[in-house]
């Protein structure tokens, strides 16, 4: 998935964030990153086979998440997409295993 893709998937998230995020789950073999040497350069995106085995545990997530949110869960201002637990409800990111 390209960047763009993905920053307009997380809503409130800025560039500069998921970069970091994406630099430190790359580092820990849960993204890789495939870059196209073209003008523009493309960057994409996708989950490692390590990455790819954290589904259940992101779905399991957003389970909770659904539960507490319909049990009153306080939505607070001043969340952004990196600290509320709405997130982990949000749109799907359709990031598939490197199979390389």
């Amino acid at each position: 998935m390209r960047f763009g893709a993905l920053r307009r998937a997380i809503p409130g998230i800025s560039s500069k964030v998921l970069t970091q995020r994406l630099r430190m789950l790359e580092e820990h073999g849960i993204v890789y990153r495939h870059h196209v040497p073209s003008i523009p350069p493309e960057v994409s995106y996708g989950l490692t086979p390590q990455g790819a085995e954290l589904g259940d545990v992101f779905d399991a997530l957003e389970n909770v998440s659904r539960r507490w949110l319909a049990r009153g869960w306080p939505e607070r201002e001043g969340r952004d997409a990196t600290t509320s637990p709405s997130l982990a409800i949000g749109p799907r990111l359709n990031l598939q295993p490197d199979d390389r």
